[in-house]
């Protein structure tokens, strides 16, 4: 046997171990720190993988892949289960036919995210079993082993990674072919199992119960739970990039490592701690295993030491230890002298054909903006600041059309894009419509979902395997609802769009504009002509405003960096001076 020995994400170790799993079907909506999986999954021989819609499509996809025989999976970040959370409750009672596995990644410290919620409850709200790797390597086997424990219990599992595990780098050694236990299944047609009126439904609740009965003991046996001795009589139970980072600065412990942290194995902790001094818990976020622990009687601590709130660190791990009493004072030999960075906010991208829209926005003062999930959403920040809301995928619309039936005195905005809009956006339009909201809606479709890297979406015209098909087109379905005031504009005709938003501003009713241009890094820069500032520049600031990262000011004069400069032109038809920026000569 040949083994393969790379350096891979977590991510990549995740699609490597569905494959070996055996998994055939996979199906997701893209969302930083989970996106890349489908990604890697898709370039395996024999699998289908496919983005969709919102979570909730991507789920129930793979979840008839499951009924229908194929091993398969879900991909979402850790908000994204809330909008699968309805297929979730209820495929807990129906079970599978063949693995099924819901692949989770959450974002501590919210870097990509609105906000740091522990999917871990997820596991506990469904009764149903909740795996989660520490490394790379684990989750190459991990992944396998969720697809054989769902078939084992009938139920779908969770896998929870975070964006430590999912972007970090590790070295695996692993066989690259898949398994040879895959099963042949066929489609299965059960109407007591699958179809949950409430006669099946009570019936199927009653064998849930019986299943985490089963499970609990499970827990207590499956070698993803082990127990790691030392020579110091202190305990340590972790997962995850906690465990690393604990196992890193305290090798010496005795450690519970936990892998199947749901349900969590009660009576092999308590025989892993009965004659230690003392025990801690250390995981990230809220304290799922510590109360879980607690209420089983254990005398063991964990938040008390670290935090509640944000990704842990090294430092921050080894401060707990030290809070603890597990080491008398931090070890690192490595001290960093304190240095005050320079501020670098996030900014949309030189020659972002959101600019514009942002900018005539910025210039309307008795306006209320609602904003939405993507890059766009940093129209918020100054100097555009043209954003007042930002809460959910979808939210821009649905919250419009409640302000607008408050709100009397400002205009009411909503501001999406269009893969949001494919997302969750839908549904508020059409409410929009049905319920006559007094709003203007403005739906940015630059044809690709830009803030997670440029994945398709229904309007960029091909799909996750770049097969083509027709686009939809966002313009024509506006009018098919029944909505008539529906336009389409080109973002970088800053003149004729700002006539078309400044009047639909101050026209009651609902209107609908779809701003076009394609995102200027998909698949490449729009043009090289980059701009250049004259003699003839005046020193007013005004193309500071569109918050262009290209554009810099010195010397009481604008200046344009060639190298980073799309050459979109909006700085040129912001700017008060004729010829005080044009286009490089020569170009």
């Amino acid at each position: 046997m040949k083994l393969t020995k790379r350096i891979i994400s977590g991510n990549e170790a995740i699609a490597i171990g569905a494959y070996k799993g055996n998994a055939t079907f996979a199906s997701g909506y893209p969302g930083t720190p989970s996106s890349e999986i489908l990604d890697f999954f898709k370039e395996f021989d024999g699998v289908v993988a496919q983005w969709a819609s919102n979570e909730k499509a991507g789920f129930e996809a793979a979840l008839g892949a499951s009924l229908a025989g194929a091993r398969s999976f879900a991909t979402m970040k850790h908000v994204g289960l809330n909008v699968a959370a309805d297929p979730l409750m209820t495929s807990a009672y129906t079970g599978i036919n063949a693995g099924f596995v819901v692949v989770c990644a959450d974002d501590p410290g919210m870097h990509s995210s609105q906000n740091e919620q522990d999917n871990r409850y997820y596991a506990r709200f469904a009764k149903i079993p909740l795996i989660e790797p520490s490394d790379s390597f684990e989750a190459i086997g991990f992944m396998q082993y969720a697809f054989i424990v769902s078939e084992q219990f009938d139920l779908p599992v969770l896998f929870r990674s975070t964006t430590r595990i999912s972007h970090s780098l590790g070295v695996v050694q692993y066989d690259p072919r898949t398994l040879d236990n895959k099963k042949e299944l066929k489609l299965d047609k059960n109407f007591q199992k699958y179809v949950m009126i409430p006669g099946n439904a009570i019936r199927r609740h009653k064998e849930l119960l019986e299943k985490f009965e089963n499970l609990k003991q499970f827990s207590n046996e499956t070698p993803i739970n082990k127990i790691e001795n030392g020579s110091l009589n202190v305990g340590i139970i972790a997962n995850g990039i906690s465990y690393a980072y604990a196992k890193e600065i305290l090798p010496d412990a005795h450690f519970f490592k936990v892998g199947f942290s749901y349900p969590m194995p009660i009576e092999k902790i308590k025989e892993f701690a009965k004659n230690l001094d003392k025990v801690i818990v250390v995981e990230e976020l809220e304290p799922f295993m510590e109360e879980e622990l607690k209420i089983a009687g254990l005398n063991i601590e964990g938040k008390k030491y670290f935090p509640q709130d944000g990704e842990f660190s090294l430092d921050i791990v080894e401060d707990g230890l030290c809070r603890a009493g597990f080491i008398k004072e931090k070890k690192s030999t490595v001290v960093f002298e304190s240095v005050e960075l320079p501020k670098r906010p996030p900014a949309l991208c030189p020659g972002c054909p959101h600019r514009p829209v942002f900018d005539i926005l910025h210039s309307h003062k008795n306006i209320f903006i609602t904003g939405d999930i993507g890059c766009y959403t940093l129209g918020s920040l100054p100097p555009l600041s043209a954003m007042h809301t930002t809460v959910c995928m979808g939210a821009s619309l649905s919250m419009g059309v409640g302000s607008s039936k408050i709100e009397k005195n400002e205009k009411i905005v909503s501001v999406i894009g269009d893969s949001t809009f494919f997302h969750t956006g839908i549904q508020p339009l059409i409410d929009a419509y049905v319920n006559k909201a007094n709003m203007t809606i403005i739906i940015l479709d630059n044809r690709i979902t830009a803030m997670t890297g440029g994945q398709p979406d229904p309007s960029s015209g091909f799909n996750l395997n770049s097969k083509p098909f027709e686009p939809v087109n966002i313009a024509k379905f506006a009018k098919a609802i029944g909505i008539e005031r529906v336009f389409e504009v080109d973002q970088y005709d800053y003149e004729a769009t700002k006539e078309i938003i400044d009047r639909e501003i101050e026209t009651e009713g609902l209107s609908v504009i779809i701003a076009l241009r394609p995102c200027v890094l998909m698949p490449k820069k729009i043009k090289d002509t980059p701009l250049v500032v004259t003699d003839k520049c005046i020193g007013c600031k005004r193309c500071l405003r569109i918050a262009c990262p290209s554009i810099d000011f010195k010397n009481n004069v604008a200046i344009i960096d060639e190298t980073t400069c799309t050459g979109c032109e909006v700085c040129q038809k912001v700017c008060p001076v004729e010829g005080a920026i044009v286009v490089k000569e020569g170009k």
